[in-house]
């Protein structure tokens, strides 16, 4: 049987890269803001290697926790810095989505720490909104109405996002025409 020591290796090298990933998501594209978040969450899930019966789960789990702590602690800067992304080359037969994401990405930078983890853990983590809110330790009303804000304000600043397209062509429905008092 292998020692914790030789398990948790295993784990990292296994796992890191899709951890790195949710990291960055949830620092708002900041790659180092994600290095340092994910070191932290690793280390402190090293201390209770032996104990751990889901490791996958108890170390997003510390992400999110970390993540939260971090904006309402507000020790850091109020800005990240995000680098600027190179035009895609055509030519190279990219896919048909990349400008599509390379916008997503830019305006996930615009929304506020809250927003981004929301998103990030309703539409990415696919968790229930209960889940969301315990992980960031608020109600769930809050929940949903910032995941309702934040998929406006993306809406806004991506219209392509919009399932119906721009407001000025989506019609609210006639009440007095369903013969239902306002």
């Amino acid at each position: 049987m292998a020692s914790n020591h030789d398990e948790f290796r295993e784990f990292v090298a296994m796992r890191s890269t899709a951890l790195l990933r949710l990291a960055v998501l949830l620092t708002g594209g900041d790659q180092h803001a994600a290095e340092d978040l994910l070191q932290i969450a690793l280390m402190k899930a090293y201390g209770r290697w032996g104990q751990i019966e889901q490791p996958e789960a108890y170390v997003r789990r510390i992400l999110y926790r970390q993540q939260v702590n971090r904006w309402r602690l507000r020790r850091h800067r109020a800005e990240t810095t995000v680098p600027v992304l190179p035009e895609p080359d055509r030519d190279a037969g990219a896919e048909p989505d990349s400008e599509l994401r390379i916008a997503l990405w830019a305006a996930l930078g615009h929304l506020t720490k809250r927003q981004r983890a929301v998103v990030v853990l309703r539409y990415f983590e696919d968790l229930p909104e209960g889940e969301v809110a315990t992980l960031l330790g608020c109600p769930v009303g809050t929940v949903r109405s910032t995941a309702y804000r934040s998929l406006a304000k993306l809406r806004a600043l991506v219209p392509e996002l919009a399932p119906e397209g721009p407001p000025e062509q989506v019609r609210p429905l006639n009440y007095a025409s369903k013969g239902v008092q306002a």
